[in-house]
């Protein structure tokens, strides 16, 4: 159910934390620690939804040791299935009137959940946290920030906040949106402004990781910007077809030039290392667009083929009920597959 605009600024809302976590064990514990004592103070509604993408470390142990500490509902893939996905799943089955999405390294300051409440009450149906400090991070990351975003305001029609990541409050009405859309492969950076609704962003600056690095390698995130850029702009065709144009009347000019030399002013023709240079230039580019065409034609074949995003292992909720956090009574789903 969502609360109507007008009683938002007395509402006392159901909360739902939500937050993926990849081979977090060292941190996921102090994590739902910090989050559940913000939580504590904001609403007598509360739950946290822990989605395990497939971890290979302790990290669903530690989180179901804790299950009745926090009130967190466990929900473990069977394999890992991309980060993506599993904010996917844990936006399935949260059940709050609000939903927080946070990540599981503690990087992301629980205060800052105060701010996202009171903005809601002001009227926004998504706030999200908007990074303040990248002088930290590798010149990597900074280039391609600034190369990927500007490559997107300028192709797509919708405007993807820059540097907004996942951190962020949404309204119930927000959550059912995005939950009904049927797409399998997610950029949800693209989708969160895609559904539109009233937004407003809150600048943070990331605390330190207290263990282990982030799983997002170059490969990763270069493979992530491509599923964005693929998913919310046709660019890379548009090139494809610019650039064919301008090679063709590259081409032409020069077929002309070489037929005006021979038939008026009696030139030789250039010789084979011209013609077999500008043969497999050519064919590069040709090659190189065909592949292009290929990434958009996976995509389609992709969604087409019909496969779940993720399957669900198991789900295991808390075994006390406890009004005050508005927990379910208790039960252990069986495995499921989520379309």
């Amino acid at each position: 159910m969502t609360i109507t605009d007008s009683a938002r600024p007395t509402a006392q809302p159901h909360i739902t934390v939500m937050v993926p976590a990849y081979n977090e064990e060292k941190n996921i514990a102090s994590t739902l620690q910090n989050i559940s004592s913000v939580l504590q103070q904001m609403s007598p509604y509360w739950d946290i939804v822990v989605v395990d993408d497939g971890s290979r470390d302790q990290t669903a142990q530690v989180v179901q040791s804790l299950i009745d500490v926090h009130h967190v509902t466990l929900v473990r893939f069977s394999r890992n299935f991309g980060k993506e996905n599993a904010i996917s799943a844990g936006l399935g089955f949260a059940k709050g009137e609000l939903v927080i999405c946070m990540d599981a390294d503690g990087q992301h300051a629980s205060d800052l959940m105060f701010t996202m409440l009171e903005k809601w009450r002001e009227g926004y149906d998504m706030v999200y946290a908007v990074r303040q400090d990248r002088e930290q991070e590798s010149s990597f990351k900074q280039w391609g920030s600034r190369l990927f975003y500007r490559m997107m305001s300028s192709s797509s029609h919708i405007d993807i906040p820059r540097d907004a990541g996942d951190f962020r409050l949404m309204d119930r009405k927000v959550v059912d949106a995005l939950c009904a859309l049927p797409e399998r492969n997610r950029f949800m950076k693209g989708i969160y402004a895609w559904v539109g609704y009233k937004s407003i962003g809150i600048p943070y600056t990331p605390l330190p990781r207290l263990h282990g690095e982030s799983a997002y390698s170059k490969l990763k995130l270069i493979a992530l910007a491509w599923t964005g850029i693929t998913s919310f702009s046709v660019l890379p065709l548009r090139l494809a077809s610019l650039t064919g144009v301008v090679l063709a009347l590259i081409a032409f000019a020069y077929g002309a030039v070489v037929v005006i030399d021979a038939l008026f002013f009696h030139e030789s023709i250039p010789g084979w290392p011209t013609v077999v240079a500008s043969m497999m230039f050519f064919a590069g580019v040709q090659l190189l667009f065909i592949g292009v065409l290929g990434e958009y034609l996976a995509r389609v074949y992709d969604e087409v083929k019909g496969r779940p995003p993720y399957i669900v292992a198991e789900v295991v909720e808390p075994l006390t009920f406890k009004p005050e956090a508005a927990v379910k009574p208790p039960r252990r789903r069986k495995p499921k597959v989520d379309a």
